[in-house]
């Protein structure tokens, strides 16, 4: 299928996105995440993902429950308790359980955890799965999680770029050191290293195009992923930074969404309204699209025959 331009849309790119589906799962049911993987493996999705908190605090739900509990998760709109299985663990079985899927920690919130120990595990998940690790690190919003465990918040996009700077190190040789403004070490061996040279494949994203984002996917990222509706402003912003900065999103895994109106509180929504929105994304240069089950199913018994619909659907759709 051409497109405005008269280029040619390619098949999409799907991801599974695992997070948050307690409408239709067991939250203490971590092997049928597992299984709802190699489910998505087998329909031909290109990647699960699994979002990230440690823990929540009150203001969790400052800004009123999500009024379809099938929602996204959003900034103070869900239940302080709840679920959240720690993301590389839970993808480190699922990269043992699979073959082909990409595995994200999308989004990983780096600040809480030191960069080596972190840079560590990470190396260790892209080594198991064989280079299918993609990572988007982000430095979260929730406040109460950073009190907890004593992570300054204010400083928070700060630390983040220190530790982007210290993987990049740690990753790429031995001995290594750093001495910045909240990490110093000297002389560490970090082994083993990443499956990749450069470590694992790494998008950025958020509610809005702005500065820092653009920095740390100029020096550092492979995909941008953003938070919402894509909307064509933000995309031309994006591309004329990158064209400033030496880049094209050419360069980039471009990462949409499928988000769509609920009918009511108590329904799911209809999978072919969602779906439809791809095509529009394309237009934008969007390749990679992600999908939550549980907004469009309640069933678990039915996520197979989902992927299965969504990528023939898909295919229907771009092609």
């Amino acid at each position: 299928m051409q497109t405005a331009d008269g280029s040619t849309r390619s098949t999409p790119r799907m991801v599974n996105v695992l997070t948050e589906n307690w409408t239709m799962t067991d939250p203490r049911d971590i092997r049928g995440l597992v299984r709802m993987a190699q489910e998505a493996e087998d329909a031909g999705f290109d990647m699960v993902m699994v979002s990230d908190h440690v823990l929540l605090g009150p203001s969790a739900g400052s800004q009123g429950r999500m009024a379809n509990p099938r929602d996204y998760a959003m900034p103070g709109n869900q239940d302080p308790a709840t679920p959240w299985p720690s993301n590389l663990v839970l993808l480190s079985a699922i990269a043992a359980a699979t073959t082909r899927i990409r595995i994200g920690a999308i989004a990983l919130i780096a600040p809480l955890r030191h960069p080596l120990v972190l840079a560590h595990d990470l190396a260790t998940l892209d080594l198991l799965s064989e280079g299918r690790l993609v990572i988007q690190p982000t430095v979260s919003w929730h406040r109460d999680e950073y009190d907890a465990l004593a992570v300054p918040f204010n400083r928070r996009g700060r630390i983040l770029d220190e530790q982007l700077d210290i993987w990049a190190k740690a990753w790429s040789h031995s001995p290594v050191s750093h001495s910045g403004e909240f990490f110093t070490f000297e002389d560490v061996y970090l082994e083993p290293k990443p499956f990749r040279p450069q470590g694992p494949a790494m998008w950025f994203g958020g509610e809005r195009v702005h500065d820092k984002m653009i920095d740390r996917l100029v020096r550092y990222g492979s995909g941008f992923h953003p938070v919402g509706r894509v909307e064509d402003e933000d995309v031309a912003n994006l591309r004329a930074a990158l064209v400033a900065a030496g880049r094209t999103t050419d360069d980039f895994e471009m990462v949409g969404g499928t988000r769509v109106e609920f009918p009511d509180n108590d329904s799911v929504a209809p999978l072919g309204e969602a779906l439809e929105e791809i095509p529009r994304q394309q237009d934008l240069g969007f390749t990679t699209f992600a999908i939550k089950p549980s907004i469009f199913i309640d069933d678990r018994n039915e996520h197979a025959r989902f992927c299965s619909e969504v990528i023939a659907r898909v295919a229907t759709l771009t092609t």
